[in-house]
């Protein structure tokens, strides 16, 4: 906040002083980057289960960014021994001569990694971002051949995890939290509600995590959270997403589910039939210029003004409003206030059999973002199949309702 007021203070470019003071730079060296990995070595919570697996084949790459001077070295710190590296991808550059885009969440990002990981034998695969701040992975299915995993579900595996593991060494306090975005998957909250563990809900955007994270300071203990967009926080000693610790807990959990003879594609369904098939899916609608810009605020005036009463067929019963912070409870016809720091332009609909739609225009982009999560069940591996397909097709319905 003082940055931007600072910034915002220059009315002419020739305030902006542009030789600098060398003075002022100080060089941090490698004794930072041995303290940060030390704390990444005690947010370890399955020694046993890496000293037993240390030789899982993993594939890394940082798609020429930063990440490859900390990530091969603190996956080696908690014990990994066999980890695969991709030299095209360990240049850094900020031509990014081997990609389209260096973005995680961009499948054609990984090929060189899933190709590198398909002729190693590798088990997995781990991409990070140019700043080191999100991750990317892709695992073998039931088949043998690599799918990509959406950052919905790395949430899942990776809160699942940490609160799965955290009861099982009977490090359960009752003080512990986690946090996600309003847009992730509701699963998480499934996990957490079963396991008796506090879940805070924030906007977009990690600073909404570190603000909690700082709040609750000395009084509760955070374990985790994250966002839908990839990225995560295992510890609270960075307040940012950190795709570094998000590797070496990628690659734990991994150790961890070989342990108990499960691949982490198999942990993943294990997820699903313990807590529910959920499938997501993210939206975007470019409007360009200021008659986009006013298409926009007209679509979200519609969606205020005339809410939806189903979705996919299924009655809506609660909508939320940041805009207004507050929220319609439909089986309760009452009207309750939402209790988040500040507003936001954030639309909600949840619906009976638990379809959630969020609605938003970007911040930064001329976009109006959709994001829709459907529920739905299966009691065995085969029938998660079926769940997929069902929820797809309440997706397509839902979307056509939208006009998306």
């Amino acid at each position: 906040k003082n940055i931007i007021a600072e910034v915002n203070r220059i009315s002419s470019v020739d305030e902006i002083h542009f030789e600098g003071n060398s003075e002022l730079i100080e060089n941090i060296g490698k004794d930072m980057d041995r303290a940060f990995i030390e704390e990444v070595k005690k947010l370890v919570l399955s020694h046993e289960a890496i000293a037993r697996h240390h030789d899982i084949k993993m594939v890394y790459t940082p798609i020429h960014g930063t990440s490859i001077t900390l990530v091969p070295d603190a996956l080696k710190a908690i014990g990994f021994t066999n980890i695969i590296r991709v030299p095209e991808q360990d240049v850094i550059s900020g031509d990014f001569p081997t990609v389209i885009s260096p973005n995680p969440e961009e499948p054609a990002a990984l090929d060189l990694a899933i190709k590198k990981a398909i002729a190693t034998d590798a088990e997995l695969v781990m991409a990070t971002d140019p700043d080191g701040d999100r991750i990317g992975t892709a695992i073998r299915d039931n088949e043998g051949n690599f799918i990509l995993v959406n950052g919905n579900q790395t949430m899942l595996i990776y809160l699942y995890y940490i609160m799965t593991r955290r009861e099982e060494l009977g490090l359960l306090t009752g003080k512990e939290y986690v946090v996600k975005t309003i847009v992730t998957t509701e699963l998480v909250r499934a996990i957490a509600d079963k396991k008796g563990i506090e879940l805070f809900d924030c906007y977009t955007g990690f600073k909404w995590i570190a603000d909690i994270i700082r709040k609750n300071e000395g009084v509760k203990k955070y374990i985790g959270g994250g966002e839908e967009s990839y990225g995560f926080l295992a510890g609270e000693f960075v307040r940012d997403k950190d795709s570094v610790s998000a590797c070496t807990l990628f690659a734990e959990i991994a150790a961890w589910a070989k342990d108990k003879g499960k691949s982490m594609y198999q942990l993943l369904e294990d997820i699903y039939l313990e807590y529910g098939y959920s499938k997501e899916v993210g939206i975007s609608l470019v409007r360009t210029g200021k008659e986009g810009a006013d298409e926009i605020e007209a679509m979200m005036k519609k969606f205020r003004t005339n809410p939806m009463e189903t979705l996919g067929g299924s009655p809506v019963t609660l909508i939320k409003d940041f805009a207004r912070l507050e929220a319609i409870d439909f089986i309760r016809n009452e009207q309750v206030a939402l209790e988040m720091p500040t507003t936001s332009n954030v639309l909600q609909y949840f619906t009976e059999e638990g379809t959630k739609l969020s609605i938003r225009p970007s911040g930064t982009e001329p976009k109006i973002k959709f994001y829709i999560e459907v529920k739905g069940s299966a009691r065995s591996r085969e029938e998660l199949a079926q769940a997929e397909e069902e929820a797809n097709s309440k997706i397509n319905a839902i979307r056509q309702e939208l006009g998306i």
